[in-house]
């Protein structure tokens, strides 16, 4: 029901923006976000928004460089990634659940999961 497009290899320093796209029932009342996980690491959260939609949120390490935006209307979440960095290479996947706010950075918060789409940023 979630699906992600967009990863691929940049350079350090470039820009890329990957796209989370949703079928089957609508998530504007829920809270969506960007997930990744490195190789041999735990699942982070990136960025999200709340269920309002009102809110935003990000990863200290990733505030300031990657934007969040919302389509409700095409059902669709997108992340803007620029000023990349080696670090940022992970497997990037969308969720969307009902969390309460003081939980949405916890990837248990989420019921749904799209399949994830590669980031290579090379040095």
């Amino acid at each position: 029901q979630l699906q992600a497009s967009g990863g691929g290899v940049v350079q350090a320093g470039g820009s890329l923006r990957v796209s989370c796209t949703a079928s089957g029932r609508t998530f504007s009342t829920y809270a969506m976000g960007w997930f990744r996980q490195a190789p041999g690491k735990e699942r982070e959260f990136v960025a999200g928004f709340s269920r309002s939609g009102g809110s935003i949120y990000y990863a200290d390490s990733v505030k300031g460089r990657f934007t969040i935006s919302r389509d409700n209307a095409k059902n669709a979440i997108h992340l803007q990634m620029s000023s990349l960095k080696p670090e940022d290479t992970a497997v990037y996947s969308c969720a969307a659940g009902r969390p309460i706010t003081s939980a949405i950075r916890r990837a248990q918060s989420y019921d749904y999961w799209g399949q994830g789409t590669l980031v290579t940023v090379s040095s």
